[in-house]
């Protein structure tokens, strides 16, 4: 399959961008779209290329005075009756081209690409990273295992991520915490109620200060986080004629990357006082770190006024690495994962531009 890629199809983003759909790459299927980017990418004598698992990482040494990243990942949510790729046009002419991960984000991995193959002489030195496995559990993730078994390879002045933003800069993320809130009772059979205390009874006040719960919006740089405080889930109950004892709510919180996760957990910790609090999940934020000349001259090339990531995105990857980071990407972030998914031939065009220019001398 690496000869899908050829010179003519490396050239154009639109063009690479089904290619690369084209090669189903469902996470845990990766090596075959990773065989063609690591191919295409070794025929440039400007890059060195290695290979972690099914992670590609090329990188220029030519000695700049800084070292940005350009990432993306290989492998799509799965197949949903939207595979291979095909092109359509709507009433108001504009080109579309559809398929399992046209934005989510093989149009931005494929500028990526492109760009690694024909910028040859960039203003800064440029680590591009085509990784696997971003779209399941963590300990897979391509650049969580270049962490911990390659972390120089991630070292960078700044990054960008090139998930779908719909070509506007949406700078650092949120971060995210999931707990589980129990309320205790006493078990009596229902007949006899007055002999227990219901535990899902109890949990109403878990629900009343949720939905009293007033989210802050904090600026960044510029940037307004909005945070978010919600019960996902409830699980109670024994029995039909039981009064239960027991009531867990799992609630999950999204937070500015201002606050590190031991804040967020000692936040939640406060909010339900006088219940038992515990953490199952935890993602630290990322800052957005837009005042840093790489990134302002980013900024700039866009065109465009910097917004905050609401959401959490592997930019948090490196900023648990010192390296500031953003998203910028010409996917539709709404069409993720959605069986209509498509991406508009004039993002990608776009966007390939803007980082053109950007990394030009």
């Amino acid at each position: 399959m690496a000869d899908v890629l050829t010179s003519e199809v490396l050239a154009d983003p639109v063009a690479l961008t089904r290619a690369l759909v084209d090669i189903e790459s469902v996470s845990g299927n990766e090596k075959e779209i990773a065989d063609a980017v690591e191919a295409a990418l070794r025929t440039c004598a400007h890059l060195t290329v290695e290979r972690v698992g099914h992670t590609v990482v090329a990188r220029t040494q030519l000695g700049r005075s800084s070292r940005v990243v350009l990432a993306g990942h290989l492998d799509t949510v799965p197949i949903a009756g939207n595979f291979p790729s095909h092109p359509s046009m709507t009433a108001e002419g504009v080109e579309l081209m559809w398929g399992c991960g046209t934005s989510d984000m093989k149009s931005g991995t494929a500028i990526a690409l492109h760009l690694a193959i024909t910028v040859t002489e960039p203003k800064f030195d440029v680590t591009y990273l085509f990784y696997e496995a971003e779209e399941v559990e963590a300990v897979r993730n391509g650049l969580f295992i270049l962490s911990q078994q390659r972390p120089e390879l991630l070292a960078a002045d700044f990054a960008i991520l090139l998930e779908p933003t719909y070509g506007v800069v949406e700078a650092g993320c949120q971060g995210t915490m999931r707990v589980i809130v129990s309320s205790e009772g006493k078990r009596a059979h229902s007949a006899r109620s007055w002999l227990g205390v219901n535990a899902i009874h109890a949990a109403g006040e878990i629900l009343a200060r949720l939905s009293a719960y007033r989210a802050r919006e904090v600026e960044i740089d510029g940037c307004l986080y909005r945070e978010g405080l919600n019960a996902v889930a409830i699980t109670g109950g024994v029995a039909g004629n039981v009064v239960p004892d027991r009531c867990e709510i799992e609630v999950n919180y999204r937070f500015a990357p201002s606050r590190s996760v031991n804040e967020a957990l000692e936040h939640l910790v406060d909010v339900f006082h006088g219940f038992d609090v515990k953490l199952t999940d935890s993602a630290p934020g990322a800052l957005p770190g837009l005042t840093l000349p790489p990134a302002a001259a980013f900024i700039a090339a866009t065109g465009t006024t910097p917004a905050a990531k609401l959401g959490w995105t592997d930019v948090a990857r490196f900023s648990a690495l010192g390296v500031p980071a953003l998203n910028f990407g010409p996917g539709d972030p709404n069409l993720a994962h959605k069986v209509d998914e498509h991406v508009e031939i004039v993002k990608i065009v776009e966007s390939a531009t803007t980082l053109r220019t950007w990394l030009s001398r």
